[in-house]
């Protein structure tokens, strides 16, 4: 036992003379806990797992690909993005060509050789709080300067501040997330519009900002809610991220995607790491592609399980007989509160074996949507909770 504490003392030591970057001392890594509880609603997954045809095919699909394992894979990625194309026209209306298309392993890359391309130091990237906790990482990563504007208190984004603060910042790279994780606020197209168009009157060596769209919960939107896909052709600058961990129920494959100009991918290809897409990667999320009716036909379930969660949520009463603040949600989760001691009810909720998510402004929980069975226990959890601290 001396022996082994003596070891890691010796690796601790060693570890404090490692020669860390300044901004990354106390930096703890980026994560939701994973804890081993029966109902699990805290990372906004899909509950539903592939039916077996689904597995069977990408099985089959990830077996041919890995008999040329002996070979590096294609670095394009050339028949996942035309396939990716196909999935993004079909759900948007908006024809594209593989070469408008990037693919990488989960939008988390996508996002990061977005910053490796266009900021750096010297250059700031700007969003609006609260949204993804993983934006100021990505610029921290790249030595690009961080500034957050803020959200309305109902989390909309007002047009003309938005437009007002990138006059301002002067940023080289715009990050809008819709719907918004972790209040589920989806943008309309007119913010998106102004947000674009404050971004051409910038000037960043002779260019313009890029404005990047974050779609990860685009599949889950209210009908009539617009895709910013629909403004590709009207903002070259403008590119719009997806991801098949969501609606497509692939959250393990790790794959995320990019559409905009073919110009705007050019730039992502010479910053991507050499073979940056395993082929088993590539063969499992085209074979999930083949089977996107199937896969979609659960995000239709899971809208409702949201809209029916938003409403008996908004139906409880806090400790102090006020009701319950919830957001708007375009996604597969719900953000509610506000409380005096989230944690408390965070805390309640884990001890009653249900896992959510503390996050967002201070007072607020995000739960994301489950099966119903699911849905059940969280409803009956937080009421216990409520009761007790009644």
């Amino acid at each position: 036992m001396t022996h082994a504490v003596d070891q890691q003392s010796a690796k601790d030591s060693a570890s404090a003379r490692l020669p860390l970057r300044p901004e990354l001392a106390g930096e703890k890594p980026y994560g939701a806990p994973q804890l081993d509880v029966p109902v699990l609603l805290n990372v906004n997954e899909n509950p539903y797992p592939p039916s077996e045809d689904v597995v069977a095919t990408i099985a089959e699909e990830v077996a041919r690909a890995a008999r040329g394992m002996n070979r590096y894979p294609d670095r394009e990625a050339t028949a996942l993005r035309q396939d990716l194309a196909d999935y993004l026209e079909m759900e948007t209306g908006v024809h594209l060509e593989h070469l408008d298309v990037w693919a990488a392993n989960g939008s988390n890359e996508v996002m990061l050789h977005v910053l490796q391309a266009f900021g750096g130091p010297g250059r700031a990237a700007l969003s609006f709080a609260p949204t993804y906790s993983m934006y100021p990482e990505y610029a921290r990563d790249t030595h690009t300067s961080w500034v957050v504007g803020r959200r309305e208190d109902d989390f909309t984004l007002d047009p003309a501040y938005a437009a007002e603060t990138i006059r301002r910042v002067g940023p080289s790279v715009i990050l809008l997330a819709s719907p918004n994780n972790p209040t589920g606020t989806a943008l309309p197209t007119a913010t998106i519009e102004a947000v674009c168009e404050a971004a051409l009157a910038v000037d960043i060596d002779g260019a313009h900002p890029v404005v990047v769209v974050d779609e990860a919960y685009a599949e889950f939107r209210r009908p009539g809610t617009p895709s910013a896909v629909a403004l590709l052709a009207q903002y070259p600058n403008l590119a719009v991220t997806r991801t098949m961990s969501k609606a497509f129920a692939a959250a393990g494959a790790r794959l995320g995607y990019l559409v905009a100009s073919s110009a705007f991918v050019d730039a992502l290809r010479i910053v991507r790491l050499p073979y940056h897409l395993s082929a088993i990667t590539q063969a499992a999320a085209g074979a999930a592609l083949r089977h996107r009716e199937s896969l979609m036909a659960k995000v239709a379930t899971l809208r409702a399980e949201r809209d029916s969660t938003v409403a008996w949520l908004r139906e409880q009463r806090l400790p102090d007989g006020l009701p319950f603040d919830v957001a708007e949600t375009d996604a597969n989760f719900v953000l509610f509160g506000t409380f005096g001691d989230r944690h408390a009810v965070w805390q309640g909720l884990l001890d009653r074996g249900v896992l959510i998510r503390e996050t967002g402004p201070d007072g607020w929980l995000r739960v994301s949507i489950g099966t119903s069975a699911e849905m059940a226990a969280f409803r009956a959890a937080l009421t216990e909770v409520l009761e007790e601290q009644a």
